[in-house]
C-alpha cells in the first residue's frame, strides 16, 4: 500500500478552508499544505502577534498564499460566537472545518463561562463553533468538517457525573476526557447529517505522538519534563502528523465517519490510514447524552 503524502493533495483552487489553533503545531502545517495546494485558508489564533507572525512564515515557504487571520478563543463561547458572526457577514465562504485548537493537560483551569479548560476548549469550543458555521458549509460543494483527538482518547471515558472534573481533577484524565468527547461529537455529528439528508460530512483524525508545542504549552511539572525528553527521541515531525487532518480534509475518497491516524507503533507514528476509535466513543447512547449537554452548555442548538 503507497503512503498518503503531501504529493496527494489535489488542486484547491476556489476552495475556503478554516483551520482553528493555525498559529503552530499541527494547525500551521496544516495551513501550510492546503495554501500551497491552491486553497484560501483563515487561520485562526487567540493572539494576533502569533497570528501575524504565523501568516509571515507560511508566506515566506507559500509565496502568493491565499491567506487571512481571524481572532478565535475557542475557550470562549462569546469570541466563537464573534467568530462565526464575522464570517457570516462578510460573507465568507466556507468548505472546510478543521476543528485543530487544543490544550493537553493543563492545571486545574475554568474557561471564562466556568467550564473546565480542556472540556472547554477541546470539545464544547468546538461544538458551538460547528454548530454555528453548519448553515455557511452546506451551501458549498463538498463541505467537510474535521475534528482532531488523540490516542489519548482510548484512556478517556465521558463522567456525566462530573463532567468539569471539581471533585477530583487529574490533568491526563481532563485531556483524555476533551478527546473521547471530540470522536463522540465527530461521530454523532455523521449520524444527525446523515439522517437529515446534509451533503456535509463529518470525519476525525489524530496526529500520532507529533513534536509540537502542545506538550509544553499545557503540562507543568514532571509531565513536561518527560515530554522533554521524549519528543526529541520519539515523535515524529508535525509535517507528518498532520497529514491525517489534511487527508480528512481533501482526500476525495474519503466518507463520512471515517478516522485517521498515524497507524503504526500503537498508533504513534505513520503516513496516515485509517484507524478505529474506542468501543466508549463509538457509543451512540453516550453521543446523544454528550450532544444534549453540549447543546445546553454552550446554547447552541443544531437544525439537524
Amino acid at each position: 500500500m503507497s503512503k498518503w503524502t503531501e504529493q496527494a493533495i489535489p488542486d484547491l483552487t476556489g476552495r475556503t478552508y478554516v483551520v482553528t489553533g493555525a498559529n503552530s503545531g499541527l494547525g500551521l502545517e496544516s495551513t501550510r499544505m492546503l495554501a500551497a495546494h491552491g486553497a484560501h485558508v483563515v487561520l485562526t489564533a487567540r493572539d494576533r502577534l502569533k497570528g501575524e507572525a504565523a501568516l509571515a512564515r507560511i508566506g515566506q515557504d507559500v509565496p502568493g498564499a491565499s491567506l487571512e487571520l481571524r481572532i478565535l478563543d475557542l475557550a470562549d463561547l462569546e469570541s466563537v460566537r464573534a467568530f462565526a458572526e464575522g464570517l457570516h457577514d462578510d460573507g465568507v465562504p466556507v468548505n472546510v472545518l478543521i476543528n485543530n485548537a487544543g490544550v493537553m493537560m493543563t492545571p486545574q483551569r475554568t474557561t471564562r463561562q466556568g467550564f473546565e479548560m480542556q472540556l472547554g476548549t477541546n470539545h464544547l469550543g468546538h461544538f458551538a463553533l460547528t454548530g454555528l458555521l453548519l448553515d455557511v458549509l452546506a451551501q458549498g460543494p463538498d463541505p467537510r468538517v474535521v475534528t482532531v483527538s488523540s490516542t489519548v482518547h482510548k484512556q478517556g471515558k465521558i463522567d456525566f457525573d462530573d463532567l468539569m472534573q471539581t471533585r477530583r481533577y487529574s490533568p491526563t484524565a481532563a485531556y483524555a476526557q476533551s478527546k473521547v468527547a471530540n470522536l463522540l461529537f465527530g461521530l454523532e455529528l455523521q449520524r444527525r447529517l446523515t439522517a437529515a439528508g446534509s451533503p456535509i460530512r463529518s470525519l476525525m483524525a489524530h496526529p500520532g505522538y507529533s513534536n509540537t508545542n502542545l506538550q509544553f504549552a499545557g503540562p507543568t511539572g514532571w509531565r513536561k519534563a518527560l515530554m522533554r525528553i521524549g519528543n526529541p527521541l520519539m515523535a515524529q515531525k508535525p509535517a507528518i502528523g498532520a497529514l491525517p487532518q489534511v487527508r480528512a480534509a481533501v482526500a476525495p475518497d474519503v466518507v463520512g465517519g471515517q478516522y485517521y491516524g498515524s497507524p503504526s507503533l500503537f498508533e504513534t507514528r505513520g503516513y496516515p490510514e485509517l484507524v478505529q476509535p474506542s468501543r466508549h466513543a463509538q457509543d451512540p447512547q453516550v453521543a446523544a447524552r454528550l450532544w444534549e449537554e453540549s447543546e445546553k452548555l454552550t446554547d447552541v442548538v443544531y437544525g439537524i
